[in-house]
This record gives structure tokens, sequence and C-alpha cells, in this order.
């Protein structure tokens, strides 16, 4: 007589597959293979960390407009040059000029105007990734004293022109040239002000040594509310050299210093080709480019000042040239 099996319970001795015999004919008994790993399964909290890393790789210019940025995530780390530029006319002027941005950065909830509408136009229409980071987000990108204004774009290292070209298309443009070069400029906020400054009173370009000088960076990006993207800098190898080239070409080379012979009102030739040279606050001129200098002027100040900061003295002597072209051509 059979023993009362338990209730469930397999005898073992059936043939073929059956349920639950794991390894036996896996041919027939077909699983739903490994288990995926835990990046690849969108719930998981590693699979929402992968999805958040390549939302933020569009910033190399492989994501498309709209995509958002989870609010815990940090912006990937720079690998290269770019340099992020912040504030709302310095980011719509960049994106005005078709600047080649890889990727364009909103505050969540900003407040829109006219300008942030135009900049999400051409983002859109120009396919730069726009991506929606929280304000904490874009205070980390603009720096400890950057002021972002809820917008920031990425852009590729600058692109400097040759000063020979710079001179050369302003004369077959048949205007008078009028550069600033910059002696010994090492802070990139006086460098975005010269920038600014030269396209407020119609200069042509900026001009900065290879070594020892300020580069656009973000920084001068800001300063210069926008003018970098249409105000051309130049790089020199060596300045004394280049100011002597364009001396030898009929520019008119005038430096600023404390200690000038002429006093800037003074000034005759101001509607010639001219360079401003401007110094460094402290140091003033180098000795090789003083004496390189046609002709070292001075700005009259008030005797309770010692000295005007670099950006200011640029754009006084800026201000003083274009009233006299101005006045001569009537």
């Amino acid at each position: 007589m059979a023993k009362p099996g338990r209730p469930g319970a397999s005898k073992g001795n059936k043939k073929g597959p059956t349920k639950g015999t794991g390894g036996k004919n896996k041919r027939s008994l077909e699983g739903r293979g490994p288990t995926p790993k835990a990046e690849d399964r969108a719930w998981h909290p590693a699979g929402k960390r992968k999805a958040a890393s390549e939302r933020y790789a569009a910033a190399g210019g492989k994501g498309k407009p709209g995509q958002t940025a989870p609010r815990s995530s940090r912006p990937a780390k720079k690998e290269d040059d770019t340099e992020t530029v912040t504030g709302r006319n310095s980011v719509l002027e960049a994106l005005r000029a078709k600047i080649p941005a890889t990727a364009f950065y909103i505050a969540q909830r900003v407040e829109m105007d006219d300008r942030v509408k135009e900049m999400l136009s051409i983002a859109t229409h120009r396919s730069i990734p726009v991506l929606e980071v929280t304000r904490p987000e874009l205070d980390r990108m603009a720096g400890f004293d950057g002021v972002h204004q809820g917008v920031a774009l990425k852009v590729p290292p600058y692109e400097y022109a040759h000063p020979q070209d710079l001179l050369e298309k302003v004369i077959d443009a048949d205007e008078t040239p009028l550069f600033v070069a910059l002696d010994g400029i090492t802070d990139p906020r006086n460098l975005g002000a010269i920038i600014r400054s030269t396209a407020a009173f119609g200069g042509h370009g900026v001009i900065v040594p290879q070594r020892r000088s300020a580069s656009v960076n973000s920084a001068a990006w800001k300063t210069s509310a926008g003018a970098a993207a249409r105000i051309p800098v130049a790089l020199a190898a060596n300045l004394t050299a280049m100011l002597k080239e364009f001396k030898k070409q009929g520019v008119f080379i005038l430096g600023l210093d404390g200690g000038g012979d002429v006093s800037l009102p003074l000034l005759e030739l101001a509607d010639r080709p001219v360079v401003i040279v401007v110094g460094s606050e402290g140091k003033g001129l180098s000795r090789l480019v003083t004496e390189t200098c046609d002709q070292i002027v001075s700005i009259p100040i008030s005797g309770a000042t010692e000295s005007l900061n670099a950006g200011i003295a640029a754009s006084v002597a800026l201000y003083q040239v274009s009233t006299v072209r101005a006045t001569r051509a009537h």
C-alpha cells in the first residue's frame, strides 16, 4: 500500500521537464535571462544617476534641446578649455554673434523677459542643447562672485585674431584704425571693461601680449557685457615688436601714463590711425613699450586720486579720441 505523500510534494519520478527543475533541460525551460545591472534599471537609483550623466553629456553637443537636469546633480566637470558665459546681456550677445556654443543653461522657474525668450529661440533654432538647472548649480558655474541672472552659455576657447590681419581689415574698410593695446594688464575684468569701452567709442579691436596678460575668459566675457562677441581681440607674440611694425605702417602709438609729457585734452593727432597703449595700474607701461611709443599722454585728475584704474583710463582716452574725430569729421 502506497504511503500517503505530503501535500504539494513531488514524487520525483515524472519524466521530462517540470516546473522548478532549475538547471535541468534549460533549452526547454528558457528563463528571462540574467538580471539587468542596477544602472540599466530606469527606476533604480543607479539607473537614475546614469540617465542624469547622459543628459549632462549633452553639454558636449550630443544632446537635444529641452533636456532637463536633475535637481540633485551637478554639471559635468570641464574636461577641456571651454568657458561658461553668464549674464543675460553677455549670453544673448554671444548667441546673436553665432558663437559656436555647446550648451545653454537656464534656471528653473526663471523670470521670462524678452531677452530670455530670444535666447531660447536662438538656441532652439541652432539646435544648441537647452539644460534646465537649479539656481545653486548656476551659482557654481558662475563662480564665487559671478552674477548669472538665471542663464549661462558654454562656449569653446576664444579665437584670437592676428594683429596684422586686424589692421589690414580696418584699412581695407577705408576706416581710420583705433586700437587699444594692453601692457601688463592681468585682471580679466579690466580686459572685459576695456573691450566694452572699445565697442562703445568706435574702436576696432584690442591687442594683448601672449605672455603676462589677461585672457578672454568667462570673467572677461561677463565684464564686457557681450561686447566680446563684437570686438575682436588680437594676440601679439611680442607687444613691442608689434607696435614697431604698426609704426612702420603709419600708426601713431599713444601711451597712457600719469607722468606723460602731453595732457590728453591737448592731443592733436587723435584723427590719425592710433593705438592707445594702457599699462597696469601699479607698474604702468614697461620700459621697452614706453620707448616705442610716439607720445606719452597723461590724463589730468584730482590730486586726491593717485591713479586711475586701467579700464577707466582706457575709457577716458577712447572718449577723447572719438570726440576729436567726430569734431573734425564735421
